[in-house]
């Protein structure tokens, strides 16, 4: 078996780490904020994320093909092509689904960033596999040490840009992403022979590097566009900050303006969302609050709402409202509680209504929940 002599671009090297910086800033960029933003806005979010991390590194794994030097001319699959794409974008957003619509724990954090490891590595060996007129031979030491690299710096790269989402961790992030992309690439690449073949079993149409090229410049258009759009926002808020701080180095007021009547703290009201639109629950219409992910879910006579709240935000400001924790995840209202249900050493707390889910109280809470419900009903019964 004869190996074929290759050698790289140093252009296209570039070029290719340069667009796997541009989509590894613009796929973290999207997902900021995103707490703050209605569920709709959310998915959307992290299905553009998707298509800009995943199709980044298909993007850039073949912008370095695309740099390739064979002695033999050569082809590819446009079929296994395609499905390359689009295996690193549900891959991709498997893992941005994790980060963004489960609670963001350590063990989520690395499973996602694991996840993300992979779907580099699939996206290059399904691509690879796309060659026609010639074959990758690939080195076990080569094909382990890449795969444990990239796998090592995407679990660094989330970890850093969601440990604490800041401007400055997105961007060590995406350094760290571009790291892991580059490092399958080339790092498998530099272990990997080539040999020519007779012939192959076309599994799709064939395409040549000329047809490769114009898709990977649309794409690369498009990604560097998204770049543009997501580096203006963080323009406005830098300017936003500074009208903010214009605004506070003003003169006083002077000594003769009589101060402010200081307003009155508004009753405590709930955010939720209702048909894409934002409203506000009064706590006494409230029946409980369930954790949902980095999100709650509150529950009312007639209905359940999300609420952008976390479970920790939602127990300090309703417990003092009188709620009370039945479980880790249950903030429940005692005024509405119809019925409390021991089972050994859990219980329930059941509410009117045929469609209204109970809530669960674990062990750890049995004896405040229970004083509790006696304290109202003693203070019901009183004259």
């Amino acid at each position: 078996m004869e190996f074929l002599p290759f050698s790289h671009s140093n252009l296209l090297v570039a070029m290719a780490v340069l667009v796997s910086v541009v989509s590894g800033f613009t796929g973290l960029s999207l997902t900021r904020d995103l707490s703050s933003k209605a569920v709709f806005e959310r998915k959307v979010s992290v299905a553009l994320a998707s298509v800009a991390l995943g199709g980044g590194i298909w993007a850039m794994h073949f912008i370095g093909m695309l740099g390739l030097q064979l002695p033999i001319l050569f082809f590819y699959d446009a079929a296994i092509t395609l499905v390359s794409a689009l295996t690193a974008i549900l891959i991709v957003g498997a893992a941005l689904i994790l980060l963004h619509f489960t609670e963001r724990t350590p063990i989520i954090i690395t499973l996602a960033g694991g996840i993300l490891g992979i779907g580099i590595l699939v996206m290059h060996y399904i691509g690879m596999a796309g060659l026609e007129l010639c074959k990758a031979v690939y080195t076990p030491l080569g094909f382990l040490f890449s795969s444990l690299l990239a796998i090592g710096l995407c679990v660094l790269a989330v970890w850093v840009a969601y440990g604490q989402r800041t401007n400055r961790n997105i961007l060590l992030g995406t350094l760290c992403f571009a790291a892991a992309v580059c490092s399958v690439h080339f790092l498998a690449m530099s272990g990997t022979q080539f040999i020519a073949l007779p012939g192959s079993t076309e599994f799709g149409p064939r395409m040549s590097n000329e047809t490769l090229a114009l898709g990977v410049i649309v794409f690369s258009f498009v990604i560097f566009g998204a770049c543009l759009w997501v580096g203006v926002t963080y323009l406005v808020s830098a300017t936003e900050v500074a009208d903010t701080d214009a605004d506070d180095s003003l003169d006083p007021v002077p000594a003769a303006t009589p101060a402010p009547e200081v307003a009155k703290p508004a009753a405590l009201q709930i955010p939720c969302e209702r048909d894409g639109g934002k409203i506000f629950i009064a706590p006494s219409e409230v029946l409980f609050v369930r954790a949902d992910g980095h999100y709650t879910q509150v529950y009312t006579a007639r209905e359940r709402l999300f609420c952008v709240w976390p479970i920790t935000e939602a127990s300090k400001r309703l417990i003092a409202s009188g709620f009370m924790q039945t479980h880790r995840s249950y903030l429940v209202n005692p005024t509405h509680v119809m019925r409390f249900e021991r089972t050994k050493d859990k219980g329930v707390c059941l509410f009117d209504g045929d469609d209204v889910p109970q809530a669960p109280v674990s062990r750890s809470k049995l004896r405040a929940v229970q004083d509790i419900l006696a304290a109202q009903v003693s203070a019901v019964r009183a004259p």
